[in-house]
This record gives structure tokens, sequence and C-alpha cells, in this order.
């Protein structure tokens, strides 16, 4: 299988630079200049692993019998060389002894056992395509500790006796090392071993802090303050830019006094005398709050002080650094590729032989027909290969794609698909499903060089397309993203790697999610992430939704934030999120009027059926005012279904959609419903879909990210300090749905109240748009007068779609009822 893995992790803090090495590396294994020829890297690497073997017990065997074979090895070469290599005691012979003197004694001493899984490592890179650990950061530990560890054991061979046999600890290389040191620094020695040691390990180890020495104290008993290492902090909804300044600034301070006064004073500098000889003017600081009980004898007098705040000028805010608004989790680490499985997978390759059938049997079965051909070529991809022919003069295409089931019965395959033409080429493409098929995991599309270095602004990495190349899209160019597959055919693997993809990418402070599973199991998993990427409503007790009366709050939710967002671009003088992130980034922005950075949402539903069944103009309306406005504020829908029916993707909902993703479906009509174009039904599952962006179809493999792999993503990045709760939405009180219940005054009832109530007792039909008709009202104001039946206890609560149960059956029940209110 062809993998495009990098060597390490590539998910980089701001600022850190990728080596060129890494840079260039396609996939796992190991390039090595130009070199080309799959067998001459495999066979350096067996070359490799076989020295590195070798090296390894000839060192080990040096430990043992080094003394007898030093008179051998060190022989002037008189005596015949067959001779002396037959008296070595070495387990490898003359030529271990040789090799295990010349980089032991002669050169690096013990710090020789340091090359042989240098080259062992890197022989199995070669070799196998497997990475045993990082070969770059191993280097580093290797050739620090060649000089550390000769310079050790030399200034001891030193200290004790001077060069011998014994300094083979050192080798020659430590030894001269450790004389310079001792002539220079004497005892000083150890001090740079510590020293550097500790320096070694700060950077190696990414240590930020020494916090050995370091304690809080605050009781006579000596008890220390824990600080818990995951302590969520506050949301970034109202994230002001021009908190961000010096940490010397506004920094609180105790001072007690002799008389046990304990005052808390806000200011910018230390007072520069001593406690308790410092002196406080009360004259210049606000007092903004005394204790007015009289304290106990004893107690302490507690103040809060605090200095008035003054508006910083234009020009002291155009002098702050910009707002960077990861800081608020500044800690936080992106997922690693060492969550992904590394499946141990040979190329799956098309054979020649089967190409040639393949052809063959294209062209016998056209010839049939009386279409000839100039000219078939074929690229082969991880699931099919595609032929590509020229017909000659003369034959109508209209022709060629009427014998799409004839070439199928002629190569005896499943998902024949024809394209007459293929978009900007004068060919026609007959897709025919390999014999073998190819895996592509997961890690061999988001560990790729197009997907790390994306610059897009949502990036999706879907899987490889028909010529084998990793596709990655930009959700926020689609901008919305409708799916449709029948059961099993990998839509909710599709689904996991979109949110994947954006979390592999987006720190939490860019990217919220809302999260909508009728299914109640399918985006369960994502549940551990709820404080770092998902969005909810203010009260909610789960962030993914599951319930269809929340689902329409949620989505409505989604609304007022739209309109907020629209209000907040219009006040900036901008076109769209980006354009303001990057104002406000840049401190162009007043938080203090209401401007805040805002992160992009993506709206993941994975039912549509489900919820247009139970809710139908409830969902649709939202959802397609959502895909007509939301694109321009960072509000992106990805929506998923099953059936693709005219009742579920309502013409409404599919003009907003111009981005569709199909799996394989059970009809031609399923097909064109979703890509307005047949060929989803002739996919072949596992997988295998098409991607249609205006009037480009695409044939994508999805890479294969399976549940533990998304449950290891989920459990790293929920392990981690997060905000403290979700990010919260805007409250929406429906105006049929119970968040406005608890509100209602039945006291100041509507003055058509009675006559609805009696309408509605009459009919037995609690709707809102009997109300509507019958009393010729608006929307809104039946939808009030609703919510006061429901209150009083003439009709039952909300349900959907339906109509509202009525309580009251017959009008005496109900004039009683009245006159009671």
């Amino acid at each position: 299988m062809a993998s495009n893995q990098p060597r390490t992790n590539t998910f980089r803090k701001k600022g850190e630079k990728t080596s060129k090495a890494q840079s260039k590396a396609k996939g796992p294994g190991f390039s090595f200049g130009k070199m080309k020829s799959p067998k001459l890297t495999l066979t350096l690497g067996i070359l490799l692993i076989s020295i590195s073997i070798f090296l390894f017990i000839a060192f080990v065997s040096y430990l043992i019998s080094g003394p007898e074979d030093q008179s051998l090895v060190m022989s002037d070469g008189t005596e015949e060389l067959r001779e002396v290599a037959r008296d070595s005691s070495n387990w490898l012979g003359y030529l271990g002894a040789q090799a295990a003197h010349w980089m032991i004694f002669r050169w690096f001493g013990i710090a020789a056992f340091l090359f042989p899984p240098f080259l062992f490592i890197l022989g199995v890179r070669m070799a196998f395509k497997a990475k045993i650990m990082s070969l770059t950061r191993y280097a580093s530990f290797a050739l620090f500790f060649t000089f550390w560890l000769g310079l050790l054991t030399g200034y001891i061979v030193i200290l004790i006796q001077g060069y011998s046999y014994w300094s083979f600890l050192s080798g020659g290389f430590g030894y001269e090392l450790a004389k310079l040191s001792a002539d220079f620094l004497s005892w000083g020695t150890f001090i740079l071993l510590g020293g550097s040691l500790l320096v070694f390990a700060i950077f190696y180890f990414d240590i930020n802090t020494l916090e050995w020495f370091s304690s809080k104290s605050t009781e006579e008993d000596g008890s220390e303050d824990q600080i818990p290492d995951m302590e969520p902090i506050e949301p970034l909804a109202g994230a002001n830019p021009f908190d961000q300044l010096d940490d010397s600034e506004d920094k609180d301070e105790e001072i007690e006094e002799d008389d046990g006064s304990l005052w808390e004073i806000k200011s910018e500098e230390k007072p520069a005398q001593k406690a308790p000889e410092k002196e406080i003017q009360l004259s210049e600081v606000n007092l903004l709050e005394e204790i007015q009980e009289k304290p106990e004898p004893g107690a302490p007098k507690v103040f809060s002080i605090e200095k008035p705040q003054e508006e910083k000028t234009a020009d002291e805010v155009e002098n702050l650094d910009a707002y960077d608004p990861t800081l608020d989790l500044a800690n936080y680490k992106y997922p690693t590729l060492d969550l992904l499985n590394e499946y141990d997978l040979q190329k799956v390759t098309v054979t020649r032989q089967e190409l040639e059938e393949n052809k063959n049997k294209i062209v016998e079965t056209l010839e049939n027909f009386k279409i000839g051909i100039q000219e078939i070529k074929a690229t082969i991809g991880p699931t099919v290969t595609l032929y590509e022919i020229v017909p000659e003069k003369g034959i109508k295409i209209s022709k060629i794609k009427n014998l799409e089931d004839d070439i199928a019965l002629s190569l005896a395959a499943l998902g024949i698909r024809i394209i007459a033409p293929i978009p900007g080429k004068g060919t026609i493409g007959i897709e025919v499903p390999n014999k073998n098929r190819e895996l592509v995991p997961a890690r061999a599309v988001l560990g790729t060089e197009k997907f790390m270095r994306s610059d897009k602004d949502l990036p999706i990495a879907l899987g490889k397309t028909i010529s084998n190349e990793v596709f990655v899209g930009d959700l926020a160019k689609m901008p919305h993203l409708l799916m449709a597959g029948a059961t099993g055919q990998g839509k909710s693997v599709g689904l996991n790697m979109i949110l994947a993809s954006l979390i592999y990418k987006k720190h939490p402070s860019q990217l919220k999610f809302v999260l909508v599973d009728p299914k109640k199991v399918e985006l369960s998993l994502f549940n551990k992430i709820e404080r770092h990427f998902l969005a909810k409503l203010p009260g909610a007790e789960e962030a993914i939704i599951t319930d269809t009366k929340k689902v329409i709050y949620t989505l409505n939710s989604l609304c007022i934030e739209m309109d907020n967002r629209y209000n907040l671009l219009k006040d900036a003088g901008t076109r769209n999120l980006k354009e303001y992130n990057a104002k406000f980034i840049a401190r162009k922005l007043n938080p203090d009027k209401g401007h805040k950075y805002m992160p992009y949402i993506v709206l993941v539903i994975d039912e549509l059926a489900d919820l247009m069944m139970t809710a139908g103009k409830e969902i649709e309306a939202p959802i397609a005012r959502l895909a007509q406005l939301a694109r321009a504020i960072g509000i992106h829908l990805v929506v998923a279904t099953q059936r693709p029916s005219v009742n579920v993707i309502t013409g409404i909902i599919k003009a907003n959609f111009p981005a569709r993703l199909s799996f394989r479906v059970t009809s031609k009509i399923d097909s064109r419903t979703i890509l307005d174009a047949g060929g989803a039904d002739q996919l072949i599952g596992m997988g295998d879909m098409l991607l249609s962006q205006g009037s480009d179809m695409i044939r994508i493999q999805c890479a294969f990210l399976d549940t533990p792999e998304v449950d290891a993503i989920c459990d790293w990045i929920g392990e981690q300090r997060g905000y403290s709760d979700a990010y919260l939405l805007p409250e929406y009180e429906g105006e049929d749905g119970d968040s406005s219940i608890g509100n209602v005054d039945l006291s100041d009832r509507d003055p058509l109240f009675d006559d609805a109530a009696r309408l509605i007792v009459m009919h037995q039909q609690g709707s809102t748009s009997l109300i509507q008709r019958k009393l010729k009202l608006g929307y809104n104001r039946a939808g009030r007068i609703i919510d006061q039946l429901e209150a009083a206890g003439v009709v039952g609560s909300f349900e959907g779609s339906k109509a509202r149960e009525v309580l009251i059956q017959d009008d005496a029940s109900l004039e009683q009822l009245l006159n009671s209110l």
C-alpha cells in the first residue's frame, strides 16, 4: 500500500519549523538520497540491521573477553593473520574483536553501545517501512551521551589511576576530553556534567519549569496547597484582547500589619517599603467596600481596594501584541499520529495480467457493437482502475454509455461506471473494481504533507482518489456538505473522518461542533471533548443532542447566533468571519462594545430522515435558513441521511447544499436525488463514494477510521485541561416549546384566549395553525396563545410536528376552567 506517513508528527505548535528531511519524507520508509529502487533500499536496510546486531554482540563479548584479545588486536602484523584470528576469544571472532577494540577502546568507550540501536532503527525503517521511534530524536540522544559519558568516565579514570586498560570505559575520545576538562575545570567538571544533563533534559523532554523546591505553605502545620493539573478555565465567549497584558499589571498583594489587619490591594507596582513597614495612602485608591459588621476581637479587618481603571489610548492599544485566542489553553497539545493504527499491509497492486484481461474484454465488447477505439490507458486506484479510451471519430458517446451493463457482464464485475466524457479530457472513462482492493488507513491520509501543510480554513481529509492522491477539501469553501448512503456503506466512518480531520488541525479556541445524533450511539464518543470542542444550549445536561425537541431549539439557537454574528460583522465593517477575526486579533475592535473572537461552528446531523419524520417543517426551516446565510459568519453544516428521498432532502435543503457526497445507495433514483446524476448505485461499498461539487464529480475511497482510534483521539483531548464548560449558544425560547411555558403569566392573557380555547375544545385539535386560520392571527401571536393554553391546562406539551393533545373534552369543563382563571 502506498503510504504517505511522516517520520514524526508534524502537528506543531506555533513557531516550530519542520526539518528538510521531514518535509521531503513521502512515507514511513527512509528516503536515502535519490535512490528509487525498492530492492536496493530493502538490501541496505537488511545490511544495516545485520551490522547493528554484529556490533552489539561484539561489544558485549568485548566486556567479557576483551583482555584476552588485547595482544591479538594490537599485534604488529608479523604473524600470519589466520593464525592470529584463530586465537581470538571474541564471540564473533577476530573481526568482532577488532570492531569492538576500535569502537570501544580506541574511540568511544561504553558510549559505543549507542551506535548499534541507531543502525538497527534505520535498517528497520528502510527494510520494513516500520517506525520504532523517531530517528532524529534518538540521534540527538546518542550524540549528547557520546560526549557526556565519555567525559564522565574519562574523568573518573583520571581520578582513579590514569590511562590504563580500564580507560576502555571512556575510550580515547573521552579520555582526551576529560584531560582537557581536568586542566581547565578540575572538580568543576562535575558541575559541567550536572548542568549539561539538566539543559539536555529541558530541551529533550520539553520542560518549561522546574518545581522541585517550590511549595506553598499557608497553614502553621506546614500543609501545602494542591493545585490540580486539570483545572478548567472560563469559556472564550467574552474573551477580551485588552486583558492579555504584561504579567506585572493588576496583581493582588496581601499585606499583614502589626495589628492583624489584612488588606487586599490591586496595584501596578509593589510598594518600595518592606512589610510591616509598608504604608498605604488611602487617598490614592478607591475604597470599594468595607465590612460593616463589627469584627470579633483579634479578627482581621478585610477591605477590597481597587485602583481606578483607565481606558487605554489608541496608541497604547496599537503597541500591544496581537491577541492570541489560543492562550486560554496555551498548553493544549494536538493529537498525534501515534493514536492511529498503523496497519501492516503490503501494497495491493493490480497485476499486468489483470490489466490486459480487462483491456481485452473492454475492446472486444466495444468491437462487438462496431465501436472502434484509437487508444486505451489505465490509472490504478485503491479500489477501482480507470480505463480511459479514445473512440474513433464519428462514434456517439451515448452509444458507449448505453453499453454499461454489457461491459459489466463481459468483465463479470460489480460496480462498472462509465464517465462519458471525462470533464476536461477528450476521453471516456470506464471504472472497473479491482479484484483485491486496498485499505486506506486514516493514518496514511492524515499523516501526509498535503493535509498537514494545508492552509485551508477547515480542511477535511476524506481519503484517496482514483489516481491514489489524498483528497483534502475545504469545508469553509463547500460551504455545506450533504451526505447519503445506505446502511453499512461507510457513512458513519466518513463523518468520523471529517470530525477527526478538523480536530487534528484546529485549536479548541478556533472551532466548535454542534453534534446532533438521533440514533444516540454514533457520535457518543465525542462526549469526552465537550469542554474543548463542543457547543450546547445553556442548561443542557449533554452537549450531544439526541432529543428531537432539543434539536429544534438548537437549530433556532444557531439562527440567533448567526444573526448576532452578522450584527457584529456589520459594526466591524467586515464581510466575513475571517476578516472579522483578523481585525479582532489585530486589536482593532473594542471588546467593551461587544466584539469578541468567534470560532468556526460546524453543525453535524447524523440522521436527517429521522428528524424530518418527527418534526418536518420545524427542522427544515432553520436548516434552510442556516444553509442560505451562515457561510459568511463561519457556521457550516454537515448533514447525513440513509434515505436520500425527496421528502427528506427537500428542494429548499438541496438547493443550498452545493457539495454532495454519496456512498453506495440502493437505487438510481436515490443517486439522482443526492447527486443529480447516476453512479452512486454502482459503487461497491466499504467507503467507496462519489463527491459532487458543482459539475465536478470525484470518486474517492474513504479512509478507514476505526472506533478505537476515535476513542483514543477523544481520550487524548479529554484528559487535557479544558474550558469550564462547553461553548454556550444563545438561549432560545420557542414559540411552541416548553422553554417559554415557565414564563407565561395567565393574569395577562391574550384578549382572544377564551375564543381560542373554545375553538381548540370544539375541534379537539391543539394546533397553532388552527388558531391562525380561524382567528386570522399571525404565527407569533397564535404561538403565544398556545403557550397560555398549555399553562392553563387546556392542551398538552409540544410534540414536534404532531398536534398537541387536548386535555379538556367538553364545553362545560372548559367554561368551569375559564371562570376559575
